[in-house]
Parts: C-alpha cells; sequence; structure tokens
C-alpha cells in the first residue's frame, strides 16, 4: 500500500506539474492547473486517486489548516483601519448583494435553501492570493484602487473568518442554552489562554527559538497543530484552531519569516486539496452541476463588478477607480472550498456544491485573470458607453486650471526634493500624487497639490499639464508613466518630459514614449553614497547627520515614528 500511494502521488504531481506548463502560457493561476489536475486523475479520466482516499483527505485538510493559519498570520487589521469607512462599506456591501442575489438565483433553479445559502456564501468572497498576485506582477497595489481593493479583501477575510467560526458553533450538540453558556465560557478560556500567550510565551520562546531558520520552522509547525487540535479537544473546529494559531503569532516581528517559511509547505498541501476537489467531479454529476455552475460564473463575472461599481461610486470615486477596483473582484476564493468543505464534513451539505463551484473557479479565475491584466484596455474600450452618460461628475476635487511652470508625479519618493529646490528657484509648480498623507502634508506647505491617479485619463485631461515647461515623473509604473507621457505628446505638448525607470528595459521603452531624459533611481543612489564616501569623514557623526536630515524629511510628512 505504501508503494502504491507513493507511486500514485508521483503520477500526480507529474501530471500537475505538466498541465502548469500549460496553464502558465496561458498566464492562468496554478489553482487552475491544480484543479484540471485532479478532474484529469479523478474517474473522469485515469482515476489515478484509487486506493488512497482517507489518506488524500488528510492531506487535503492539512492544506486547509496552513492555509487558515497563514491567512490569521497575514490579517492586517492597521492596514484595515488606515484606509477608513471605504473598504468597509463596499466590502460589507458586496457581500450582502452578493448573497441575497446569489441564493435568489440559486433557489430560482430549484436548490434546497441550504445548499442555496452554502454556495451564495461561498462565492461572495474574492481571492485574495489572486489578486494580490496580478496587482502585483501590474505594480498597481498602490494604487488608489488598488489600495481599497486590498482593504476590501481585508474585509472579505475577516467576514470568512466569522463565518467559518459560525459553521464550528453549529458543530456543538445540546440544549440550546446549555450549549450557549458552555460555548461563551469555552471561548473566553482558550481566549484568554491564547492571548496570554501570545503577549507574555510567545515573544520570549521566539526570541530563543529565531537564531536558527530550521527550528522556527519547526516550532510554527508545532504552535499551530497545537494550538488547533486544543482548539478541536474544546468542541470546537480545527478551522478555528489555525485561525486562532495564525492571529497569535501576526504581531510578532518574526511574522514575515515565519510566513515565507510555512508557505512552501502549504503550497505542497493544497496541491493536493485542490486536486481531491477536482478528482470529486464524476459522470454522473455533470449534468446537475455544469448549469448551476455557468449562470453563477456569468453572475461573478458581471454581476460582482456590477455591483462593486455602483458601491464604490456611491462612495465619489472616480468611473475608472470603480471600474478597475470592481473588474479586480470578479472572480472566487480559496475560502468558499473551505467554507463547503467544512459544511460538507458536518453533513449540511449533499455533496454535489464542491463539484458546482469548482466550475465556478475554474471559469471565473480563468476569465478574471485576463480582465485583470488587461482592465485599463477594457475600460479604455468601454469609456465611449461611459460617455453617454456625460461627465464623470466625481472628478478628484482641487482641479483648478492654474498655469504651472513644473509638474511633479509623485512626492513621496524623489519628489520632495526637486519641490524644495523648485521653491527655492521660486518656480510656479504643482504636484500630483494619490496617496493621501502626501496631499495633507503638501496642503500643510501650502503647495499645490492634486489628488488623483495619471493612469486615469479622464483625470490626466483634466490637468493644466499641456502648457508647462517641465513634467518630472518619480512613481515607478511604466506603463502609467506611458499614459501620461501619450497624452502630453498627442496633445503637442513642448513640456520637457523627465521619466523614471527602475530597470534598463523600461528605460528604453520610456525613450520610445517620448520621455526626454530617464532617471534610474540606483544610478541615482550609487552615485551619491559614492560621492559620501569620497567627500566625508568615515565616522559615526557623519551618518548621524544623514539619519538627522532623513528624520527631517519624513516629519515633514508624516512619518517620523517610522524612521525612528
Amino acid at each position: 500500500m505504501e508503494g502504491n500511494i507513493f507511486l500514485q502521488i508521483s503520477a500526480l504531481l507529474a501530471l500537475t506539474v505538466s498541465i502548469a506548463f500549460f496553464v502558465r502560457l496561458l498566464k492562468q493561476p496554478l489553482i487552475v492547473a491544480y484543479i484540471i489536475a485532479g478532474i484529469v486523475a479523478g474517474p473522469l479520466f485515469f482515476n489515478l486517486l484509487h486506493g488512497g482516499k482517507e489518506l488524500y483527505e488528510v492531506f487535503a485538510q492539512f492544506g486547509v489548516i496552513l492555509l487558515l493559519f497563514i491567512i490569521g498570520l497575514n490579517l492586517n487589521f492597521s492596514h484595515l483601519k488606515s484606509i477608513g469607512k471605504v473598504s468597509f462599506i463596499t466590502g460589507m456591501g458586496q457581500i450582502i448583494f452578493t448573497v441575497i442575489i446569489g441564493t435568489l438565483i440559486l433557489l430560482a433553479l430549484h436548490m434546497p435553501l441550504v445548499t442555496a445559502l452554502y454556495l451564495a456564501i461561498a462565492i461572495t468572497f474574492s481571492s485574495t492570493i489572486i489578486i494580490m498576485k496580478l496587482l502585483s506582477d501590474k505594480k498597481e497595489t498602490e494604487t488608489i484602487y488598488g489600495k481599497y481593493t486590498i482593504g476590501l479583501m481585508l474585509v472579505q477575510d475577516v467576514v470568512a473568518v466569522v463565518i467559518l467560526v459560525a459553521i464550528g458553533f453549529l458543530r456543538y450538540e445540546g440544549a440550546l442554552m446549555d450549549s450557549l453558556g458552555i460555548l461563551i465560557f469555552k471561548i473566553a478560556i482558550i481566549g484568554a489562554l491564547i492571548v496570554a500567550a501570545a503577549k507574555y510565551l510567545l515573544p520570549k520562546l521566539l526570541d530563543q527559538v529565531s537564531y536558527s531558520s530550521e527550528l522556527l520552522f519547526i516550532f510554527t509547525i508545532a504552535w499551530c497543530f497545537g494550538v488547533s487540535s486544543l482548539v478541536f479537544l474544546s468542541g470546537f473546529s480545527i478551522e478555528m484552531g489555525a485561525i486562532a494559531a495564525g492571529l497569535s503569532l501576526g504581531a510578532s516581528p518574526y511574522q514575515p519569516e515565519i510566513a515565507s517559511r510555512i508557505k512552501p509547505l502549504r503550497d505542497f498541501f493544497l496541491v493536493i486539496f485542490f486536486v481531491v476537489l477536482g478528482g470529486e467531479m464524476a459522470f454522473a454529476s455533470t449534468s446537475a452541476i455544469w448549469l448551476p455552475g455557468i449562470i453563477l460564473s456569468l453572475f461573478i463575472l458581471i454581476g460582482n463588478p456590477i455591483i462593486l461599481f455602483l458601491l464604490f461610486r456611491s462612495l465619489k470615486f472616480t468611473r475608472r477607480n470603480s471600474f478597475l477596483a470592481g473588474v479586480t473582484a470578479a472572480q472566487v476564493s480559496e475560502f468558499g472550498f473551505v467554507i463547503l468543505f467544512t459544511g460538507e464534513q458536518m453533513g449540511h451539505l449533499s455533496g454535489t456544491e464542491l463539484p458546482v463551484f469548482t466550475i465556478v473557479a475554474l471559469l471565473t479565475i480563468f476569465f478574471s485573470s485576463y480582465l485583470i491584466m488587461y482592465s485599463e484596455r477594457v475600460y479604455n474600450f468601454l469609456l465611449p458607453f461611459f460617455a453617454l452618460f456625460g461627465k464623470d461628475k466625481y472628478l478628484q476635487e482641487n482641479q483648478v486650471p492654474a498655469i504651472y511652470d513644473a509638474w511633479i508625479v509623485g512626492y513621496h519618493r524623489i519628489g520632495r526634493r526637486v519641490c524644495d529646490a523648485l521653491s527655492e528657484k521660486k518656480v510656479p509648480f504643482a504636484v500630483v500624487d494619490f496617496d493621501p498623507s502626501a496631499i495633507k502634508s503638501l496642503r500643510r506647505q501650502k503647495i499645490p497639490s492634486f489628488f488623483g491617479d495619471i493612469a486615469d485619463i479622464e483625470f490626466v485631461q483634466d490637468l493644466p499639464l499641456v502648457n508647462s515647461k517641465l513634467v518630472l515623473i518619480t512613481i515607478p509604473s511604466t506603463d502609467d508613466q506611458i499614459v501620461l507621457i501619450n497624452h502630453l505628446r498627442n496633445a503637442k505638448s513642448t513640456a520637457l518630459i523627465i521619466a523614471n525607470a527602475e530597470q534598463h528595459a523600461n528605460m528604453h521603452i520610456l525613450y520610445q514614449a517620448g520621455a526626454d531624459y530617464v532617471m534610474m533611481p540606483h544610478m541615482v543612489g550609487g552615485d551619491w553614497i559614492a560621492d559620501i564616501i569620497k567627500t566625508k569623514e568615515w565616522i559615526p557623526e557623519t551618518f548621524d547627520e544623514l539619519k538627522a536630515d532623513q528624520r527631517k524629511q519624513d516629519r515633514t510628512l508624516g512619518l517620523g515614528k517610522q524612521i525612528a
């Protein structure tokens, strides 16, 4: 049996890798390859999973536990607080509308109420992993829509955790009032133990084990499974324990190292998890799963972006940012699998829900990946349609058509030094930035500033850039810089354009687009530190002066605590 299982896993991994190569050529997330590998390895084709179903299900359970542990580890409540009520309103609004509409759709397809509710809740959540990966690839995690989309994902993660906890409560049997009292008592005891351990015990233990990366890895695994087992033995679900274990380590200074160590192990078991899910699809159920699967997929791909677009518009976001945020969330999440997996284990579901959701996951992840990658082109294609509704009335405020000799795009980076130089020369200038903290700092200094994203062509068209003498761009995104350069050159502007590139390949692209000069920050930084080494004494006082100057600059932006 052991040799048989070994051969099965070897064949399964070889099949998965082969499919993954083709999936990557299509620029799709690897989760698509895992599910397809499960379908091919399942009863529909090669039936590689026979004889070891129980073992594969244990592996799948490990994948779920590690996934939830890392999600708990990465829940960033401080980030959620910093982006205010917008993410909360859009996140909760999207969840409520999607659950209600999804339930009604499934009831219209003659599904039982419990099945409809579980599936409607499962399709509500978008994939944080996929969205973060694609936004990072596009270098748009710091854009206006990127920041609030990430905040929206955090709200969804918190709600999903609450739902999993609620499902775990249903596992507890007994009289309602007695159960409720015992549950509250157990939650209080377990919560107090975990909080006390996180505050007093874990910091000392982590300080000791962190000297060895291997020991830190083993300790983290032991903590994850130990807390999960404690919570399970107390009458709750293992999933709840995994989330609690992650949250308890989330505030640790070793959190980034812990997450990076655990992710490869999580990824291995998640491969098995998704393969098992794909393998559960059989011929007998295809007729029952494809119709609801396709209908729900269309709802996620079309209805979800519309819901989010309207929510962001109601909060006075521009059409472009509302559209891009909506399109970004047009797929389902790994959380949906976990919720349905847990519901099936508890006997709440009939068994067809996971195959239906698998169809939805495959279709929405596949198509939404292209929508996200080419969202700008899709938006520009739809501009004539949006123009039918007139000019965007929610363009950013303070867009006064004044004439400035120089424009700085991006203040937090190189821009603040350039602003100091322009102020000394008494040159009229203005700054464009999409970071609210930068805008606040500029307004305190009474520097003309405009809040917005230069990738939004409607926003750029309303800025009086054409008649300026100099436009200096410090933002890292090459694509966004090209949008601005093309706008200026198409408008026959004679302004000198200084762009910014982090790589030589991007430098040549920006020159071809029409930039007069392209800065290379790492080269400038190298020249600066080389000059310091050549002209300054190598003594602590030299670098104390440089650090003091650095702190002074950050205090002007309200960031002094970070460097202190």
